[in-house]
């Protein structure tokens, strides 16, 4: 396959549906997420105690519940990156795209065991990744969480 100005437009011109489909599958879980979270921080005493006394409402609600509602956001996201892939997949055979989506699929159907335990083995090693990339974020977002012994 040989690739020229052209083709590479034309790919731009029709990634925009793949990207929406994808992007938006992920997003609404993370952002149920953080929605429950901020819900349940929002009726907390310290958040009302500081309305209360008078502090701005965008102020307080960036500098109390939103911070402490991010942990389990932040969390989540390390899931988000193996369902990323696996939406791929789906997205790719429903749309007919060359990518490794319909690969898996041959494989799986011609029990071709080696490649189909590839891209097993690559979804697990991408869980690990998006558990440390979600660890770190953690560890930097929420003080109480430190490196140190």
């Amino acid at each position: 396959m040989e690739w020229s100005w052209g083709k590479f437009t034309d790919l731009l011109a029709h990634l925009w549906i793949p990207v929406i489909v994808i992007g938006t599958a992920g997003t609404a879980s993370l952002i149920r997420i953080l929605r429950a979270n901020l819900t349940d921080e929002l009726n907390k005493p310290y958040y009302v105690t500081a309305r209360a006394k008078g502090l701005h409402p965008m102020k307080a609600l960036i500098k109390y519940p939103v911070r402490i509602a991010l942990n389990p956001f932040v969390s989540a996201i390390g899931w988000v990156l193996p369902n990323l892939i696996s939406g791929v997949t789906i997205t790719a055979i429903v749309l007919n795209l060359p990518t490794a989506g319909p690969l898996l699929l041959r494989a799986l159907i011609s029990q071709d065991m080696y490649l189909a335990g590839s891209f097993i083995l690559l979804m697990g090693v991408l869980t690990l990744i998006g558990m440390l990339v979600s660890d770190l974020l953690l560890a930097m977002l929420d003080p109480r969480i430190r490196f140190d012994q």
